[in-house]
């Protein structure tokens, strides 16, 4: 499941099945990279009563981060799954970076409206306002990262199970057209790092994402 492997020209042509195909593909790695670079500084205090509203005053502390990645995506037509590796960035407010290096250079790169990814010489962007559906996605990753939880709260339902020490966060999409992309997203992490981040997409393909370590500014 690569990102944008087809020609500029055929982007600009998407319509129909072709453009649901890249929707999906699109909120897949979004999701996995963004939640992500949410949750790799997290802090957690050790708190009794822990709850989701202490993870997200958690969150609003990030205004920066890099993070090292792997990630293995485990497609349904494939024998093996694909990895890839590189590092995150996010920069308050809306800055988001996916820095691919292995098994080929690629940059993802969220910056207010527009989505661009480039790979080898070519390079495509959109206008997320032309996609509502991935629009209002990025716009509950970036309410993740500001730990704004009235913001994700009108796209996903939220649980939070476990405790400092081992705690896993549940997104469920509220949106019919979200959930005929994505069916879960489940982040567990121990205190304030995570251990993994799985992406369940309605079609049964699913991606999981290990945060190796904090990489230097």
């Amino acid at each position: 499941m690569t990102l944008l492997s087809r020609s500029q020209n055929d982007l600009l042509r998407f319509s129909g099945v072709a453009a649901r195909v890249f929707l999906s593909r699109a909120i897949s790695a979004l999701t996995a990279t963004f939640a992500g670079l949410a949750l790799a500084a997290l802090s957690l205090p050790a708190l009794a009563a822990w709850d989701v509203q202490q993870l997200m005053d958690s969150l609003a502390q990030n205004k920066s981060s890099r993070a090292a990645f792997v990630e293995k995506k485990y497609i349904a037509i494939l024998d093996r799954p694909i990895e890839s590796s590189g590092e995150l960035v996010y920069s308050a407010p809306d800055g988001l970076e996916k820095l691919t290096f292995k098994p080929r250079p690629e940059a993802m790169v969220v910056k207010g409206d527009e989505l661009s990814v480039k790979r080898g010489k070519q390079q495509h962007r959109l206008q997320l306002r032309a996609y509502p559906e991935l629009a209002a996605f990025i716009d509950s990753i970036r309410g993740t990262l500001a730990g704004d939880r009235k913001a994700l709260e009108r796209n996903y339902r939220l649980s939070l199970e476990g405790a400092p020490e081992r705690w896993t966060l549940r997104l469920l999409p509220l949106e019919e057209k979200t959930q005929a992309v994505v069916q879960r997203i489940v982040i567990s992490g121990v205190r304030e790092r995570v251990g993994s981040i799985e992406i369940v997409q309605a079609d049964g393909d699913r991606s999981v994402m290990t945060i190796e370590s904090a990489a230097s500014p």
